[in-house]
């Protein structure tokens, strides 16, 4: 099982600081790494903002924080994960705002369920979580953040991601 950490080295995923106009534009930032490395395909961040237009901003797990993902058949190769943070907030058409966001690419629901999910939950369970992230300036920190969370226990070894 490839971790969250190992998944975002992998896939050179890991964008601090970035600017957004909109919540469109972030879910395209998102995605972006993820493209260049092969995980997904282009038309992965065209159904992430196809998919919240329809349904709304189901991926924003808490305030501050979206996981923004689609469906495996919407474009995705390899699981995978991307984790970047904005200067300023963008805001849903619900009015939620969030500063970071973690792209979800699973090739399957038990990944999705079972792995990522999990993982995204020890690392947010931390105190100030997003405040940390949104003031930092080096990846090296992000993987030193991930490395202080307790995902052991949430992991099931059940699927790869």
């Amino acid at each position: 099982m490839v971790s969250l950490k190992q998944a975002l080295i992998d896939n050179d995923s890991i964008l601090l600081g970035k600017i957004a106009g909109n919540w469109q534009e972030a879910v395209c930032i998102a995605v972006a790494p993820l493209v260049v490395s092969g995980a997904v395909e282009e038309r992965y961040a065209q159904a992430i903002i196809d998919s919240t237009e329809h349904y709304g901003p189901y991926y924003v797990l808490m305030p501050g924080m979206a996981m923004p993902h689609a469906r495996p058949n919407d474009g995705v190769n390899r699981d995978a994960f991307s984790l970047v943070t904005l200067a300023e907030p963008v805001a849903f058409a619900d009015g939620k705002e969030v500063s970071v966001l973690i792209t979800l690419a699973a090739t399957s629901v038990e990944v999705h369920t079972g792995v990522a999910i999990p993982q995204i939950v020890a690392m947010f369970e931390m105190p100030d979580v997003i405040g940390r992230l949104v003031r930092m300036t080096e990846v090296s920190q992000v993987l030193a953040l991930i490395d202080e969370a307790d995902i052991s226990q949430y992991v099931t070894g059940k699927g790869d991601i």
